[in-house]
């Protein structure tokens, strides 16, 4: 997918996604080596994103299996149409000699729909294979991801073993609602995802809001921080900042008052219970007090507020 680690910084950034150097030199591993990326951390931390941007960096496109209780194999893998087969024996009738032919030609790959895990393999080219929160799903199905994470393959029992014309790069999130397998762990690269860091936060919102000034960026980046430490429900994530800094925006205000509290609670608070808390005015009014102060540091030398 990529030449060298500097391309692939270089069209990552393109994208608007920042990450530390450490953090680009494993995901070109991971390519390099075929090995699945297991990121695991808090949600809105930007897991989902990367693989996103690593598809739009290499130019291809993603295969998504949106995980959640109940998913099925045939959701990840894909089924029989039996609509088409039922049209397939009416306009067939008499045109085949027994019942063995009618029901081989009935069990082929013409009749098969896939999921985005046969997709993913069936490409041409390499795609990225997203399996987004794994841990919604109980360890039966995490184990039948282990052929494909392994050795490239599915075994479809009606039609064999489909192997990969092309290997995926993949990536694996977790919020970490339950513990993975460690046969899952095993066959990945682990990376440890937490939110940005603010001087980072503000490089990635600048790249989201190019009009406003970096003392917007600084500010957007310290309400994240004090918001994070606040013991929310629901922290904002990485993508409810940017929403937040871009409805500031089209507000016509580069700054952040108590004013703008009932307005702008709809970007930050997704719980009942974190709306109750911000809606008491000291507490908000505290909160941007927050910010204010470690947006200030991150614009001294060598400042940070962690």
């Amino acid at each position: 997918m990529f030449d060298s680690i500097e391309q692939l910084s270089r069209e990552l950034t393109s994208t608007g996604y920042f990450i530390d150097p450490v953090m680009i030199q494993v995901v070109f591993l991971a390519a390099k080596l075929q090995k699945p990326l297991l990121l695991e951390g808090p949600a809105g931390s930007g897991k989902t994103q990367l693989a996103l941007s690593v598809a739009a960096a290499a130019q291809t496109h993603v295969e998504r299996l949106q995980c959640y209780r109940g998913v099925t194999e045939d959701k990840a893998i894909g089924r029989f149409d039996e609509g088409l087969q039922r049209l397939y024996m009416e306009f067939s009738k008499g045109q085949h000699e027994d019942w063995q032919t009618v029901q081989a030609n009935l069990k082929g790959r013409d009749f098969f729909r896939p999921g985005p895990l046969m997709r993913a393999l069936e490409c041409e080219r390499p795609c990225v294979l997203l399996i987004d929160e794994l841990d919604k799903v109980d360890d039966g199905f995490e184990a039948m991801l282990l052929e494909i994470l392994s050795a490239w393959q599915l075994s479809i029992p009606e039609f064999g073993t489909v192997a990969a014309r092309s290997v995926p790069f993949v990536v694996l999130t977790s919020n970490e609602e339950r513990r993975l397998g460690d046969p899952i762990r095993r066959r990945s690269l682990y990376v440890r995802v937490e939110h940005p860091a603010p001087e980072r936060e503000a490089e990635i919102i600048a790249s989201r809001t190019p009009l406003a000034d970096e003392k917007f960026h600084r500010e957007m980046a310290g309400i994240a921080l004090s918001f994070r430490n606040y013991s929310l429900e629901k922290p904002p994530s990485v993508s409810e900042m940017i929403d937040f800094a871009n409805a500031l925006q089209l507000l016509g205000t580069d700054h952040v008052t108590e004013e703008h509290r009932d307005v702008l609670l709809p970007f930050l608070a997704k719980t009942e219970k974190d709306r109750r808390h911000l809606l008491l005015r000291e507490g908000f009014k505290s909160l941007l007090d927050d910010g204010a102060r470690f947006a200030k540091s991150l614009a001294l030398p060598g400042g940070s507020p962690l």
